[in-house]
């Protein structure tokens, strides 16, 4: 139901636009893909935290390297990202149509990205897209028209090409191995879950996929988290403690954080769709133009993407097992996490590396201090909270692991400072001339 009112909500705010102009502006082609994306993320079974990453990033890579060909301003990713090689360029002296151009692109990315959504995706993509369609064109000369969705359609086909090759353009039995053997010795992880599906964990292999802007999946690497010990005056002891005395204590606000930053697949659009909001929202309120909104976009999605792909290879790495399963074997087995313990290793943590690296892309956007609302929860009946930074809200993000029951405290620290060192790669791109 939810991406069918939100399909809704995103035709009548078009037939709203169309009603002052011709037709949709550009910026409007570029923030109605995005809250499409966000739902069909929501609708998409496959689309885990990791495999949304990396969407957001295709289609937001899409839309600035479509902006970017007519633009006087900005640079091509191309030669920047890894293996990015030169796209379509426009003919030169033929005018073209950027929110034409914008609308065929994301359309074409959208569909093979969110090819194996569900029936109702599937018609959200067709209804909008034909709606788009129809509302740019109107009022151009055919030829413009045309013209202009060719550029966007080879443009869309040259960044599904690239994406073809990158290790996570296919995702079988729903991102968990047919077969694993995560080892038998003490501290490594053991599945939480009792699916049988989930006897494996969640996509081993991505932590080798291609990155976008830093070299590799090992290019931020982490120390090992404390050494797995049933001394009950270890460290490793300890920070079980402190996650089950978190647990026993937990105050309203606790709980009301773990629940803010939840995104749980299915249920949200997940981790880096939460940050796309939030960009979204902060975009909408300085009314930033076209090319600045693609711009941070293209930024952000590299980051976020490049994030998992990073914490994924320390992950599988150091193979950690996870506070559920030790606590309820050495401290309490009665324990329960508030939230649903995820089905891969502990150490570091998701949340904590991607929002640290949307965080330092924010960040160097907008500033250090740049207080926000974030009502990116609000039509779920979660009411909006406010941050005096950026960096806050990743390190809520964060901690709201430790409330959840599901990260010990160096997985969160450790994340986040895996995070400043991803984004620092995605702020390092030329896009200004």
């Amino acid at each position: 139901m939810r991406v069918v009112q939100g399909l809704a909500a995103l035709a009548a705010g078009l037939m709203l636009s169309g009603a002052a102009q011709a037709g949709p502006s550009p910026e409007e082609v570029f923030d109605t893909n995005t809250r499409l994306a966000l739902e069909l993320v929501r609708h998409t079974p496959t689309a885990s935290p990791p495999v949304a990453s990396r969407a957001f990033a295709y289609l937001y890579v899409t839309a600035y390297e479509t902006v970017a060909a007519g633009s006087d301003d900005l640079l091509s990713l191309a030669g920047q990202l890894n293996d990015l090689t030169p796209g379509p360029v426009r003919e030169a002296n033929l005018p073209y149509d950027d929110a034409v151009a914008l609308e065929a692109a994301l359309a074409t990315v959208l569909r093979e990205l969110f090819s194996n959504t569900g029936p109702t995706g599937q018609r959200a993509l067709d209804h909008l897209s034909r709606h788009l369609a129809e509302g740019v064109a109107e009022g151009l000369a055919p030829d413009l028209v045309d013209r202009s969705r060719a550029q966007g359609e080879a443009t869309a086909r040259h960044i599904l090409a690239w994406a073809d090759g990158d290790g996570g353009s296919t995702i079988e039995n729903m991102g968990f191995p047919m077969t694993y053997d995560p080892g038998k010795a003490p501290g490594t992880w053991v599945p939480t879950s009792r699916i049988v599906q989930q006897q494996a964990p969640l996509l081993p292999g991505w932590g080798t996929n291609r990155t976008f802007a830093m070299p590799d999946g090992a290019a931020c690497p982490l120390p090992p988290p404390p050494a797995y010990s049933e001394d009950p005056a270890s460290a490793f002891m300890a920070e079980a403690r402190e996650v089950l005395d978190a647990r026993r204590d937990m105050a309203p606000e606790q709980q009301a954080i773990a629940r803010f930053w939840s995104d749980d697949p299915m249920l949200s659009s997940t981790p880096p769709g939460h940050w796309i909001s939030i960009a979204q929202q902060v975009l909408d309120e300085q009314e930033a133009d076209l090319e600045t909104r693609v711009e941070l976009m293209a930024r952000l999605g590299v980051a976020m993407a490049d994030a998992f792909i990073g914490c994924w290879h320390e992950k599988f790495r150091y193979n950690l097992i996870r506070p559920v399963t030790y606590i309820r074997a050495h401290l309490d087995p009665a324990f329960e996490p508030l939230l649903i313990t995820p089905p891969f290793p502990e150490y570091p943590s998701g949340h904590s590396t991607q929002s640290a690296a949307a965080a330092t892309v924010l960040e160097a956007a907008f500033g250090a201090d740049h207080a926000f609302v974030d009502a990116t929860h609000e039509d779920d009946g979660l009411p909006a909270r406010q941050f005096p930074s950026f960096w806050a809200a990743a390190e809520e993000a964060a901690l709201s692991r430790l409330y959840g029951g599901i990260h010990f405290r160096s997985a969160i620290e450790m994340g986040l400072e895996q995070g400043r060192c991803v984004g620092a790669h995605a702020i390092a791109l030329r896009t200004r001339r």
